[in-house]
């Protein structure tokens, strides 16, 4: 039940919110009524001008004159665009308002949105003697009409309308709330009554005068008979209060026990994924390797046959081009596949090192995301999943690559394990632009997408889809904490399901010190839907 300051307080702001709502209402209908209004006139005055000015220019075919009469009339931002067709040829010019204002050619009879408006372009001609003959149908003329202007003057004139009234209603609660004190005044007495009786021994607070005949005085003798209820039961919350502190004791130690096992498990969780990261490699090298192998042990046969050859005083033309033909081919395979390996082993050697080590360096963006997905392709190479990088070449961080790498890696392998069904084609892009001393980094898929009830768990720790499928739950809560500890930067998710999901990543081109030598800790994930 309201008290008495709360109801006179609510009805007042009623009283004013509902009259301020009824002359808000017609003075939102009157405006609106004089924006169609004006808005039909421009309509027909912006038609009758073209009908007048362009059936000549149409009939001569002159595309300047057409072309600066419809810029002309595309002036008022109500427009959105103007074709004119002629009977002929069809789309003679056009004119197309962009989303940022500016207008441009248009040639295409491509939808445009707003209403179109269509309207014949009639060209009277004299005769020889000067008699108006039959005006002759030349073309015709469609304009789009925008109603953003409207609706951005009605939803401005709602916001102030809704300002009056919040700024009456707040000023008419603190009149209240002045001229209340009067009657409210005595009620501190008991206010602190109540405190003290929270705070101090019951056996220290004395009960209250209660000599008044009024509501306040229902309300003293009431907290009299409280009190003396409350005595009785106060040693018995402290004992309670006693037990609960022990039991908070024991939990807390819990839960830092819990910590330290989820931390032992994070740490875990990187190593495997280096782990991983040196099979994959070892066996992808051994592919290059086995192929210079061959291609070095057939051009050592060839060699010791010419040889003998040589020496036995036998050899042909025929045998040495035959042989220069087994020389080249060997060496160009070997040189290929020695410089395929030479490539895994630098990509896999530089991340290796960077994660193992956590050391901070400067280094180019886009290469660093090249090599990390190089190092990823023993496992992209057995999908239909392609990694597309967008990332412009004079990014230049000063950070920690190896826990950059770790993010790359979990959000692109967490985007092969549960965007996609296997066998299922599909495209993941990494999208990187500047913002003054800040990146942007999209990682986004084209996939199933993300269900919304999981939206705001993602990066919880233990959370997984995949549970008892070698799913742990742990990439993308690894991958939080290094965004939000070790880079001092934010990540975000968004998704619609059937369409994909996209994380955004933003974080400084120069790591802070003293985030880089936070502790990586679980914390709780701000998404977006």
């Amino acid at each position: 039940m309201f008290g008495i300051q709360g109801r006179l307080t609510l009805l007042f702001v009623l009283i004013v919110t509902v009259v301020l709502g009824i002359s808000g209402t017609y003075a939102q209908y009157s405006l609106g009524h004089e924006l169609e209004v004006g808005n039909q006139r421009l309509r027909q005055g912006v038609l009758t001008r073209l009908q007048t000015s362009l059936p000549s220019a149409l009939w001569d075919l002159d595309k300047a004159k057409v072309d600066n009469i419809v810029a002309a009339e595309m002036l008022p931002p109500e427009l959105v665009a103007i074709r004119v067709y002629d009977t002929s040829v069809g789309l003679f010019s056009g004119k197309l308002r962009r989303d940022n204002g500016g207008v441009a050619s248009l040639d295409t009879d491509a939808p445009v949105p707003g209403s179109a408006v269509v309207a014949e372009l009639a060209y009277r001609d004299s005769g020889a003697a000067g008699a108006a003959l039959k005006p002759v149908i030349v073309g015709r003329v469609v304009v789009n009409f925008s109603r953003a202007q409207i609706d951005a003057t009605l939803a401005a004139e709602v916001r102030r309308k809704v300002i009056e009234v919040l700024l009456l209603d707040s000023i008419l609660v603190a009149a209240l709330a002045l001229s209340l004190r009067i009657v409210f005044d005595p009620l501190k007495q008991l206010r602190d009554g109540l405190f003290d009786l929270a705070t101090r021994g019951s056996d220290e607070v004395e009960e209250l005068a209660d000599n008044r005949r009024d509501e306040l005085g229902e309300v003293i003798r009431g907290f009299n008979a409280i009190q003396r209820k409350i005595k009785s039961i106060i040693a018995r919350i402290r004992e309670a209060e006693d037990e609960a502190r022990k039991s908070a004791q024991a939990t807390a130690r819990a839960m830092d026990d819990l910590q330290r096992t989820q931390e032992s498990l994070l740490q875990a969780e990187r190593l495997a994924s280096l782990g991983g990261l040196v099979a994959g490699v070892a066996h992808e090298i051994n592919t290059p390797v086995g192929i210079a192998l061959t291609s070095a042990s057939v051009l050592m046969e060839a060699t010791d046959k010419v040889r003998q050859d040589v020496a036995e005083g036998n050899i042909k033309k025929s045998d040495i081009l035959r042989y220069l033909e087994t020389a080249g081919e060997s060496a160009r395979l070997i040189m290929n596949n020695a410089y395929r390996a030479a490539h895994l082993i630098h990509s896999f050697k530089q991340i290796a090192v960077d994660q193992v080590s956590e050391a901070r360096r400067r280094f180019e963006l886009r290469d660093y995301i090249g090599e990390v997905v190089s190092s990823l392709q023993p496992k992209l190479k057995k999908t239909r999943i392609a990694v597309a990088i967008d990332c412009p070449a004079d990014i230049v961080l000063d950070s920690y690559p190896g826990a950059l790498a770790q993010v790359i890696t979990n959000l692109t392998l967490n985007c092969l394990e549960h965007a996609f069904e296997p066998e299922a084609e599909g495209r993941i892009g990494i999208n990187v632009k500047r913002d003054g001393d800040w990146i942007e980094m999209q990682v986004v898929d084209d996939g199933k997408g993300i269900p919304a009830d999981m939206l705001d768990k993602v990066f919880d720790p233990f959370v997984t889809t995949r549970r008892g499928q070698g799913g742990t739950g742990l990439g993308l809560n690894i991958v939080f904490n290094l965004i939000v500890k070790q880079f001092a930067g934010s990540i975000t998710v968004s998704s619609t399901l059937g369409q994909g999901a996209s994380f955004m990543l933003r974080m400084p081109l120069v790591t802070p010190v003293e985030a880089g030598h936070a502790d990586v800790a679980t914390a709780d994930a701000k998404v977006t839907a």
